[in-house]
């Protein structure tokens, strides 16, 4: 049996199609507390790997809604043609987040996952600070993975 890895976080991230932050406002008024994190996609660098998408959009969001669980989300970006051209599809628009403790943590993780399924994004660094990746697994879950870097 493997060992129980007790480190590594898991919280929801669901995509929408342009609704997102009308979607979070109503779960903050439900959950209570502060988006700790809200970004558009204007705010991304002129040379991120992302799309660019109607500049309001939100890029990503989160809201804390317990000691252990955030609830993130963001919205689609399927006007473009890259690999990020798919419109969010209720029953499969939600994704598990998974945050590491360590890049060594996200990589094993990352690979484990991936092992059979499909790679949305590889493991990379990213201009929010992160090693980030996507993925699909085997089974049709999926998966964001992430270490975020010690601020400095």
């Amino acid at each position: 049996m493997k060992q129980q890895n007790t480190m590594a976080k898991i919280n929801p991230y669901i995509t929408f199609n342009g609704n997102c932050e009308e979607a979070f406002s109503f779960y903050k008024s439900v959950f209570g507390g502060d988006f700790t994190h809200i970004e558009r996609y204007k705010d991304m660098p002129a040379n991120s790997h992302l799309p660019k998408c109607e500049t309001n959009k939100i890029l990503h969001i989160s809201l804390p809604i317990s000691s252990e669980t955030i609830l993130m989300g963001s919205d689609t970006c399927w006007e473009t043609d890259t690999e990020f051209d798919t419109e969010a599809r209720f029953g499969d628009n939600i994704s598990l987040s998974i945050s590491a403790q360590s890049e060594e943590e996200a990589t094993q993780i990352f690979n484990a996952l991936s092992n059979g399924g499909r790679i949305n994004m590889p493991l990379q660094k990213t201009f929010w600070n992160a090693y980030y990746g996507m993925l699909i697994d085997k089974f049709g879950i999926n998966w964001m993975i992430s270490y975020d870097y010690p601020k400095n």
